[in-house]
């Protein structure tokens, strides 16, 4: 008798979630580039004569901004584990 399997499971191969990663990585990145434009035209006044609080210049600007792009770097940079078979 054999059992059914309702969904057969689907993994990913060593490249195709190499890509993944590195893709999701590069977002991260662009997020955190454009994270530090945007604060640097905010101090250029681009967008008016508002400055943002100093808490918020202090824990948001360009501090958020490197962790997004140190963030994006390691994930984009992880390799898959190797499988011994």
């Amino acid at each position: 008798m054999r059992i059914a399997r309702p969904w057969p499971r689907k993994t990913m191969d060593d490249y195709t979630r190499r890509r993944l990663y590195l893709r999701v990585g590069q977002v991260i990145m662009v997020a955190g580039g454009i994270m530090a434009v945007v604060h640097w035209l905010t101090h250029l006044e681009a967008f008016g004569p508002e400055q943002p609080p100093l808490w918020l210049d202090l824990a948001v600007g360009y501090p958020m901004a490197m962790l997004l792009l140190v963030l994006g770097g390691v994930v984009a940079s992880r390799k898959p584990k190797t499988r011994n078979n």
